[in-house]
């Protein structure tokens, strides 16, 4: 998690509800999931050209 929000941050963009699920972390064998959470269309554009590049 902490790699993708720095990595994030490396190309101008903020997930503020980026965070663990605490639903996958409550399993009897757990299996950590990470929540990216929601964003505005502005801040899915910039994912979207970053992935893209």
């Amino acid at each position: 998690m902490k790699e993708l929000r720095a990595a994030l941050a490396k190309a101008g963009i903020s997930l503020p509800s980026l965070g663990m699920d605490p639903v996958s972390l409550a399993r009897e064998a757990p299996c950590p999931l990470i929540e990216l959470g929601r964003c505005s269309v502005e801040t899915a554009r910039r994912i979207a050209a970053a992935v893209m590049r």
